[in-house]
């Protein structure tokens, strides 16, 4: 007569130990990637009580110009200088079929660099631009608009 091998006790509780090491690294993995998915470089957008949606801006080839605080430019992420902006853009709407442009200037930028900006894009063949704003905080929140 064959004997049946003998098995441990059944466990009665899951080992989640594994399942939580992999949400650990996923959630590192995913605090890494998420500041790489930006466009442009980070500013302090004007706050608008009607934004337009703008959903070319949030695609990967959009070309995107920020202008700081200090009137510094970038080109996607990269800084560039104000003499260099319309070769720059000119180089990359050449092969383009909608030679699309968006702007995300500092709401403490000087009106005179963001001007500026705009101009020299203008001056590289650019068909359209589109100001990148948000939404005002008071719409947001649902909050009576001054002056109601």
């Amino acid at each position: 007569m064959a004997r049946k091998p003998r098995t441990g006790e059944t466990m009665s509780e899951p080992n989640v130990v594994p399942m939580t090491d992999v949400m650990l690294v996923l959630l590192i993995i995913m605090m890494v990637i998420t500041p790489m998915l930006q466009k442009g470089m980070s500013v302090n957008l004007a706050k608008v009580n009607n934004p337009v949606k703008m959903t070319d801006a949030n695609k990967d080839n959009a070309i995107i110009v920020s202008v700081a605080r200090d009137g510094t430019l970038y080109l996607k992420t990269t800084r560039i200088n104000l003499n260099e902006l319309t070769s720059d853009i000119q180089s990359e709407i050449k092969n383009r079929l909608h030679k699309v442009v968006f702007i995300k200037s500092d709401e403490r930028a000087k009106y005179g660099a963001v001007v500026q900006a705009v101009d020299d894009i203008r001056a590289a063949g650019v068909e359209q631009l589109g100001l990148i704003t948000e939404k005002s905080p008071a719409e947001l929140t649902g909050a009576p608009k001054l002056g109601s």
